[in-house]
Order: C-alpha cells, then sequence, then structure tokens
C-alpha cells in the first residue's frame, strides 16, 4: 500500500510511481466510480462508460460535467516541464479559482481524477458538506500541498480503500515503472471558466486546450482525445473512457420513461453485486473446492486422478503456446 492507500480495481493491479499495470481486458470501472461517489457524499452523479468517442454521443448523456480517460502511460517516454505534447500550462488556473492538486498517491490515480472533475464543478453539483470542507481548506495550498492533503484525506483514503479487492496476492511493493511496464493512468477533461482543461496530477500545471463552454464541451473534447490516442500504434486498443453524468435514474424518472428507469436501476444493482464480491478473499473457497474435486478423483481411482492433472498441464501448457505464438505473453 503507498501511505495507506491501497490498490483498487479502477486503479492497478502491481504498483510503479504512476498508476500500475491493469491486467488482461480493461474493464469499465463505472460501478466502482459511481458508488465510490455516493459514498462520499455526492448526490445524484453517476459514471457512464462511453463506448465511441462520438460527440452525439457524448452529448446525449447530458449535462456532462467531465470525462475521465485511461490510457497506457508512456513510460519510456520523456516529459517536459515546459510545454506539454497538446494544449499549453495554464499555471495561473489554480489563482482563478481551478481546483488542481498534484499526484502524491501513487495508487489512486482513478480516484484523485474523478476528484478532479467534481471539485470544480461545485456550482452544478452538490459534493456534500465534507468534500466542500476539504475543498475549502485547501483553496490557497499550492498544487503540491494540495496533493499532500488529499493523500492524507481520511475520508477520502477510507472510501477508497473500500473498494479494494480483497486478495493475499496483490503485490503493493513500491518501484519505478519501466519500458516493460504495461503502466496505466487516468486523467480528467472538463470545461472551466470558459475553457477545456485537461487535469493530469502528473503535470506541473492544468492544460488549457482552449476556449469552451459547458455546451461546447463534447464537440471540444472529442478531437483532443483522438489527437491523444493518435500518438499510439494502430493497434493499441487499451483505452477507456468515462463520462461523469447527473443520475440517468432522475433523467428517467422526469421523462416517465419507465424501461429506462428499470434498466438503470438493474444497472445498479449489478454494481452493487460487483462491488460486494470484490471486497471478498475467495481463495479460501476455491482451495476448498479444489481439494474436494482431488479427493473424488483419488476416490475413482484408476488413474483417474493423475488423469486430470495430466490434461490440466496441458491445457496449461496449450494456452501459453497460444500465447507466445500471438507476440508475447498477457500485459502487465
Amino acid at each position: 500500500m503507498s501511505g495507506g492507500w491501497n490498490t483498487i480495481e479502477s486503479d492497478a493491479v502491481r504498483r510503479s510511481d504512476t498508476c500500475a499495470p491493469r491486467r488482461r481486458h480493461l474493464r469499465g470501472p463505472e460501478g466502482v466510480f459511481t458508488y465510490l461517489l455516493d459514498n462520499l457524499g455526492v448526490r445524484d452523479v453517476q459514471f457512464e462508460e462511453l463506448i465511441a468517442l462520438d460527440a452525439d454521443f457524448l452529448r446525449e448523456q447530458s449535462p456532462v460535467y467531465g470525462v475521465i480517460f485511461l490510457f497506457k502511460y508512456p513510460t519510456g517516454e520523456k516529459q517536459s516541464a515546459d510545454a506539454p505534447r497538446d494544449g499549453e500550462f495554464d499555471h495561473e488556473a489554480a489563482e482563478r479559482g481551478l481546483f488542481f492538486a498534484a499526484q502524491t498517491i501513487q495508487n489512486a490515480c482513478g480516484t484523485q481524477a474523478l476528484l478532479s472533475v467534481l471539485l470544480n464543478k461545485e456550482d452544478e453539483v452538490d459534493i456534500g458538506r465534507q468534500l466542500k470542507e476539504f475543498k475549502d481548506f485547501t483553496g490557497a495550498f499550492p498544487a503540491d500541498l494540495r496533493g499532500e492533503a488529499l493523500s492524507n484525506s481520511e475520508l477520502i483514503r477510507d472510501v477508497h480503500n473500500s473498494f479494494a479487492r480483497s486478495s493475499p496476492f496483490v503485490d503493493e511493493t513500491q518501484r519505478m515503472a519501466t519500458e516493460d511496464d504495461d503502466v496505466y493512468h487516468f486523467i480528467a477533461y472538463t470545461a472551466i471558466g470558459g475553457k477545456l482543461y485537461e487535469l493530469d496530477g502528473l503535470q506541473p500545471a492544468p492544460i488549457s486546450h482552449g476556449p469552451c463552454t459547458a455546451d461546447e464541451f463534447a464537440d471540444k473534447v472529442i478531437p483532443v482525445l483522438r489527437r491523444r490516442i493518435e500518438r499510439y500504434p494502430a493497434n493499441e486498443i487499451r483505452f477507456n473512457l468515462l463520462a461523469m453524468v447527473r443520475d440517468l435514474r432522475l433523467r428517467a424518472r422526469e421523462a416517465g420513461d419507465q424501461q429506462r428507469l428499470y434498466r438503470e436501476q438493474q444497472k445498479r444493482g449489478a454494481w452493487q453485486w460487483e462491488n460486494a464480491l470484490r471486497r471478498h478473499n475467495f481463495v479460501g473457497f476455491v482451495g476448498e473446492v479444489l481439494k474436494g474435486v482431488a479427493r473424488g478423483k483419488v476416490r475413482e481411482g484408476g488413474g483417474a486422478y493423475e488423469a486430470w492433472i495430466a490434461a490440466a498441464k496441458g491445457k496449461t501448457e496449450a494456452r501459453r503456446a497460444e500465447r507466445t505464438g500471438k507476440g508475447g505473453g498477457e500485459s502487465g
């Protein structure tokens, strides 16, 4: 863990000095983020996964408070402190009231990204008493001290940790990422004060992408996201995009759309189930199941146990050979 912060599914599996590698597919963490907001005291806000970089589709989710983008972090690429690759640093933005915090927590960049949007939308969203107090307390701090204050917030840390997966096998060793690591990172985009901002705690300041009103957000942010994705090889598809939107159940009730309301309630139920499972350690249960199966094979006799073991080894070798043939193993 990093200063008492556990790794949650939205962030990482193996830690580095950014966020760490996510293994296998990148499953959307919208259920984790939505209930994380609920537990922080935020009202009537949820996350929705965006399956396409399409301005019209994003506009349909309006009001959209911002988006969170998950991407493969270029560990071998040198970052310039003078100018970003796209847009321009706005070092004076914080003086105009924008909330921006440096990332000092290595395995909580997802939580920090959602707070980067949320704490800049206090005039549109009920962020709750405790987050409002935190924002007011850190209002005059520079970015590095805001990051330290965030890392020391018991409220935010405890809620974040409540979504940690229970497993004795999570490697929490802190180390620097190398070019061989698949490292993933969350950043936020939102319209603040008439500008489109990219908020990334690993950067020295907010990055401005030019004029942008709330109504123009969908049309302005999609080209920025496309330019970022175009930096990667054409076969790189490991991205994830989430929109922070008004609770879709409220929209369904206001429109009298019972079918949509039912779908949204079912989705919430599925998220709750997944979040509950995430908190449990099933290693003991799986071990007991395997022991029961093994005892059954031994009782069968006639070499059934040995044949079962040999078949399992054969399948494992076949999968390993298939992965090697596809170009080099599992990510992370």
